[in-house]
C-alpha cells in the first residue's frame, strides 16, 4: 500500500456538461475530492425585476486537485465530459496559475473573460486590491488592465488595474 502526498497531487482542468458546473462541483465534493470552481456573483436585470446571479467564470470547466486515482473517480461522476488533455496527457495547470486566479477574484474588481491569452511582459502587483497577482498589463491610454491568464484553457480574465497600483517585471515564472 503506497501513501499518497500532496506531492502527487496536481491541479487539472475538467469539462463539464452544459450549465453543470455546480452539479459537478457537488458531484465531486461528494467522492472526496477537492476542486475549484471560480465563480461571479452578478446582478442581472429583466424587464420587471433585478436578480443577483451567481455563474461559473469560466463556463464549462471546473478544477481539481488530484492524484491520478481521484482523478479518474472524477471523470466517473455524471456532470464531467472530459479531463483536459495536452500532448495526450492528462494536462497539469501550475499550482501558481490557480492560486494567481484566486487572488485576482478576490479583489473584488469588475471584470470579463477574453477568449485567449494577452500577449506581454508578466508583472507582478505590489499593492491596492490585487496585490499578490501576476499579469499582464494593458496599456489603454489614462486606464490600464491586468490580464490574468490560465495558459492551457486559452483565456484570460481582465480587470481595470487601480491607478495607483505599483508594478514590479517578473523576471523568473515558475511554470
Amino acid at each position: 500500500m503506497s501513501i499518497i502526498t500532496s506531492n502527487d497531487k496536481s491541479w487539472f482542468a475538467l469539462y463539464t456538461k452544459s450549465r453543470s458546473e455546480f452539479k459537478a462541483a457537488e458531484e465531486i465534493h461528494s467522492v472526496g475530492v477537492e476542486y475549484y470552481l471560480p465563480s461571479i456573483t452578478r446582478v442581472r436585470q429583466w424587464s420587471d425585476r433585478k436578480k443577483k446571479i451567481t455563474e461559473p467564470l469560466l463556463r464549462g470547466y471546473i478544477f481539481i486537485f488530484a492524484d491520478e486515482r481521484e482523478r479518474m473517480i472524477s471523470l466517473e461522476q455524471e456532470s464531467v465530459v472530459r479531463c483536459i488533455f495536452d500532448f495526450g496527457r492528462p494536462a497539469k495547470i501550475p499550482e501558481w496559475q490557480i492560486n494567481n486566479l484566486r487572488l485576482f477574484l478576490n479583489g473584488q474588481s469588475d471584470f470579463f473573460v477574453n477568449e485567449g491569452l494577452i500577449p506581454g511582459e508578466k508583472v507582478l502587483i505590489k499593492d491596492g486590491p490585487f496585490e499578490g497577482v501576476i499579469g499582464t498589463i494593458l496599456d489603454k491610454g489614462n486606464e490600464k488592465s491586468i490580464a490574468v491568464s490560465i495558459d492551457l484553457l486559452n483565456r484570460s480574465i481582465v480587470a481595470l488595474l487601480p491607478k495607483d497600483s505599483s508594478i514590479e517585471i517578473v523576471k523568473n515564472q515558475n511554470e
